[in-house]
């Protein structure tokens, strides 16, 4: 009887790990053929792809996720910032930033207490600052309103929300951590 138990089990675990391969194959794919192809209307001229969640030059805003007022993109998507990042250097560049698309020119937001600057990429781009911190979206927000990259240690630090009063957002229980961009 454990011996047939045994042998049912292994054919499901089997099945369940195809099954999450197959999921986290499928948003990569969904992340990389929805990042490619498509500019804004006032580009930066940079030629790399960035997500429809990316922020570009011009007014961000605030919404509350999980109980902390955040920076979003006009669009609602939530902005990150990395914590090896210093205030005038960004430290998310080539696959990193494909991930995480930095949030490209100035930036304000109406009613925000803070500072918005701008700093030069390694590749010579402008990146919108606030209080010290480059912003960034996630490719894995699919939507506005999430916060599926705060409190994930990828690229060799972690990442937070941006809280409206510059302070990194606790992260949260929920957060998926490790490898996988949280897809």
């Amino acid at each position: 009887m454990i011996r047939s138990l045994t042998r049912l089990e292994a054919p499901n675990r089997l099945r369940m790990l195809l099954a999450l391969l197959a999921v986290a194959a499928a948003a990569a794919v969904l992340a990389a053929c929805s990042s490619s192809g498509t500019s804004s209307a006032g580009g930066s001229g940079n030629t790399s792809t960035s997500s429809p969640a990316a922020a570009t030059t011009g007014n961000l805003k605030t919404t509350t996720i999980g109980g902390a007022t955040v920076l979003t993109s006009a669009k609602g998507f939530t902005l990150y910032s990395f914590a090896p990042d210093t205030p005038t250097k960004s430290n998310c560049n080539g696959a990193c930033a494909q991930f995480w698309p930095p949030v490209k020119g100035s930036a304000t937001a109406s009613g925000v207490k803070g500072t918005f600057g701008t700093i030069k990429r390694s590749d010579g781009s402008t990146q919108a600052t606030f209080d010290g911190h480059p912003l960034y979206t996630f490719a894995a927000d699919t939507a506005p309103g999430q916060a599926k990259g705060n409190g994930l240690n990828e690229e060799g630090g972690v990442w937070h929300e941006i809280t409206a009063s510059g302070a990194a957002a606790p992260a949260s229980t929920s957060s998926p951590s490790g490898g996988g961009y949280g897809y």
